[in-house]
């Protein structure tokens, strides 16, 4: 494993343009168990071990979830998540993969059941963020460790 190179050196205004973003996004979830299961699914479908080693220890951090990240990418499968963690989920998994199939208005009907529209923005400004941390992260070759 080979860091490409520190994008945080290489152009600050950049980072601090994402930090911003990622501070304002993480202080709407009042439930910081649901942000952070949003993050692991999206850095799992991209692939990206930076983000799932930070968020799987971030969502530690806020108690015994271990099952939780063991069984997330099988989340369709196991009965541990919650109705709305579950709907956020599939959320999460067809806006990151938006090219796909879009978001079906069965999807967004079953989302407006647990959340908000400022929620629901607020869901979609996370998964963009967590989108765009994993893509400047694989594509720096950032790992697991890489800035201790």
């Amino acid at each position: 494993m080979n860091l490409r190179m520190n994008y945080r050196a290489a152009n600050h205004g950049a980072f601090k343009a994402m930090m911003a973003m990622e501070q304002y996004v993480s202080g709407q979830f009042e439930d910081k168990v649901l942000y952070e299961l949003l993050k692991i699914r999206v850095s799992q479908i991209n692939g990206c071990a930076f983000c799932i080693d930070m968020h799987a220890k971030d969502l530690m951090k806020l108690g015994d979830y271990g099952d939780h990240i063991l069984l997330l990418s099988v989340w369709h499968e196991v009965p541990i998540f919650t109705e709305k963690q579950r709907v956020m989920l599939e959320m999460a998994e067809v806006v990151t993969r938006i090219s796909e199939q879009g978001v079906p208005l069965e999807l967004y009907n079953k989302v407006r059941e647990h959340f908000s529209e400022t929620e629901i923005v607020n869901l979609i400004m996370a998964i963009n963020s967590i989108n765009s941390w994993n893509r400047i992260a694989i594509t720096t070759g950032m790992y697991p460790g890489c800035f201790n």
